[in-house]
């Protein structure tokens, strides 16, 4: 199992980079955006198609006032032609000028828009002139053969004059009718316009709306305000203007001012008599639906948009407030807090993946206690043998089993401690417990404790191997070789030191000792105290070993047996064999200086 170690959320450059921008910016421009734009859309659309539809709809309301009043005119007119068509129904007899006058007279009384009416025979001489203003006249034979009415008549059996204002104030017009024989004579009459006022003031259009009427040169015929036809010639002018735009356009409603006020206006044309008919309504009473219909829009755009910032605020605080959460737990986590939990509880996907984030807090945090035990073990087990260790249920515990005890320690280190200083005592062994350590992990042995310059080894505990009587002596010839290989440099310094190592095989007790906080892995048993003898009768270069070693390896290493020698701790003489190494010294039973020992159990 791999260490778990703190993770950094730094870049290789080493420079925290920063989000250009928030995920709650994000969220709440790209919901704001959906929400009110489609709206906003919807509300340009809306307004654009209302305005179309209104603007055609008062189009055709204006076409069809307009119309009803050029039929009217066209009604008025042709009244006024039937009337006077009842004067030229019968030829001139030499003494029908009073049965005429008396016709004359009943038409002005039957038609009041009638101001006077001259009665002409074939030839075009006035016979009769009947008039609300002026005198009666008979039989003056005024020759009026020459006159455009007459010759408009005689040739379209109706002529209509040009509009003419008496006194620059009232519109006149002459109406002029042929008889359907041809010596019916001529009636030539004179027509008040002002009374075409009651055709026109009966229109309304909405509340304000109204219609008017002008002749080709865009004069004045009739307004709602008789006064403003009262004025004659000079008013006229911004009702040319008006014609002559509306002439020009395809027949729509046109929008322009009139007299500083916005209009919305419509012609149409009188056939007969060649008027224009202006229908026209102010801009504000013609489009208020539709304005209306814009102010409402508003006050929902506005009220779409108040909920749809809410609506963005709220989704966007809810989709990135789990992920900052989770942002914050992966800091923590990386910073080593492994007991930190992430509480979500959203319904969703994000729920689902703090359950997961949780879930591996969990596994890092067993991890992490592993890896703290793997750690432990470490300090006096080979990392492979620790690892196995962790992997393995009741390897450390008390058990009673065969194994291989190493001591090794120095020679003169007692008297190097003496003379030496502190820093130059703990640099020599800093290097040979490196030494040392290297060679016990290489041989995946057990480091159960070292004091001063001597250590104990176990093999085959509480890893068990095949052959723990040849690993271990293979252990201290390699134990041997890299402590001599730093020893020259020693002695070079002028520090006599050597190294010596005793190895004992033999059942022992091992497992864990000490209490809580502080446990130790070590062996109990003779064969330690047996190995720990054999150290200290070890010279400097010299691997002793008891016999049960020798008996072990004696296939595959050679062994040199020194004899018997008594030992302290026990009764009788044990024979002692030393190692054949390439640089062990001469066999021999002479004690080593015996000092910087490690203690024994009953030494």
């Amino acid at each position: 199992m791999s260490e778990v170690k703190p993770q950094s959320f730094l870049p290789a450059g080493g420079r925290e980079t920063r989000p250009r921008r928030s995920l709650f910016c994000k969220y709440f421009a790209t919901l704001f955006v959906a929400a009110v734009v489609p709206l906003l859309l919807g509300a340009v659309v809306e307004a654009s198609f209302g305005y179309r539809d209104q603007r055609r709809q008062i189009s055709e309301v204006l076409r069809v006032e307009a119309r009803s009043a050029a039929d009217r005119i066209e009604a008025f007119t042709d009244g006024l032609r039937d009337q006077l068509g009842w004067t030229v129904q019968f030829p001139w007899g030499q003494d029908d000028d009073g049965r005429h006058k008396m016709d004359a007279q009943r038409l002005l009384q039957q038609v009041p828009a009638i101001a006077s009416v001259s009665l002409l025979d074939e030839t075009g001489s006035e016979r009769v002139f009947v008039s609300r203003l002026r005198l009666n006249r008979m039989s003056r034979g005024i020759d009026m053969s020459a006159d455009p009415a007459v010759i408009g008549a005689r040739a379209n059996k109706v002529w209509y004059g040009p509009l003419e204002y008496q006194h620059d104030s009232e519109p006149y017009m002459r109406i002029a009718v042929a008889g359907n024989l041809p010596a019916a004579g001529f009636a030539v009459a004179e027509v008040n316009l002002k009374l075409i006022w009651d055709v026109i003031a009966a229109i309304r259009i909405g509340k304000t709306g109204y219609a008017i009427v002008v002749d080709d040169s865009g004069h004045l015929i009739a307004h709602p305000d008789i006064s403003m036809v009262l004025r004659g010639r000079a008013g006229s002018a911004d009702f040319g203007r008006i014609k002559h735009l509306l002439g020009s356009t395809s027949g729509g409603a046109v929008l322009t001012t009139f007299r500083g006020s916005p209009i919305v206006a419509l012609s149409v044309q009188a056939a007969d008599v060649g008027w224009t008919v202006i229908a026209m309504q102010p801009v504000t009473e013609a489009f208020a639906s539709i304005r209306a219909a814009l102010w409402r829009s508003a006050v929902l755009i506005v009220l779409g948009v108040l909920i749809a910032l809410a609506l963005a605020y709220w989704r966007a605080h809810r989709m990135s407030g789990p992920i900052t959460q989770l942002e914050e737990g992966v800091e923590r986590i990386g910073s080593g807090q492994f007991d930190h939990r992430i509480k979500l509880s959203s319904g969703d996907e994000l729920e689902q993946l703090a359950v997961r984030f949780n879930e591996m807090a969990s596994e890092l945090t067993i991890s992490q206690q592993k890896s703290a035990r793997i750690d432990r073990l470490k300090q006096f087990l080979a990392p492979q043998v620790a690892e196995l260790v962790e992997h393995s249920d009741g390897l450390l515990e008390g058990q009673r089993r065969e194994i291989v005890a190493v001591f090794g320690d120095l020679r003169g280190f007692t008297a190097f401690s003496t003379r030496a200083g502190p820093d130059v005592i703990m640099a020599v062994l800093r290097e040979y417990y490196e030494a040392v350590g290297a060679v016990t992990t290489r041989h995946e042995a057990t480091l159960t404790k070292f004091a001063g310059d001597g250590f104990m080894l176990l093999v085959n505990a509480p890893v068990a191997c095949q052959k723990p009587a040849n690993q271990a002596v293979q252990l201290a010839i390699d134990l041997q070789a890299a402590v001599q290989s730093i020893a020259g440099r020693w002695c070079a310094a002028g520090h006599a030191l050597g190294f010596g190592i005793g190895i004992a095989m033999g059942p022992a007790t091992v497992g864990t000792v000490g209490y809580e906080g502080r446990l130790d892995y070590t062996a109990v048993g003779s064969v330690v105290n047996l190995a720990s003898r054999l150290c200290s009768l070890a010279k400097d270069a010299q691997i002793l070993a008891d016999s049960i070693v020798a008996e072990s390896v004696a296939d595959s290493i050679p062994l040199v047996s020194l004899g018997e020698q008594r030992i302290k701790g026990y009764d009788g003489t044990l024979e002692i064999f030393a190692v054949a190494h390439r640089n062990s010294p001469a066999a021999s039973t002479g004690a080593g200086p015996g000092e910087g020992k490690v203690a024994t159990q009953d030494a």
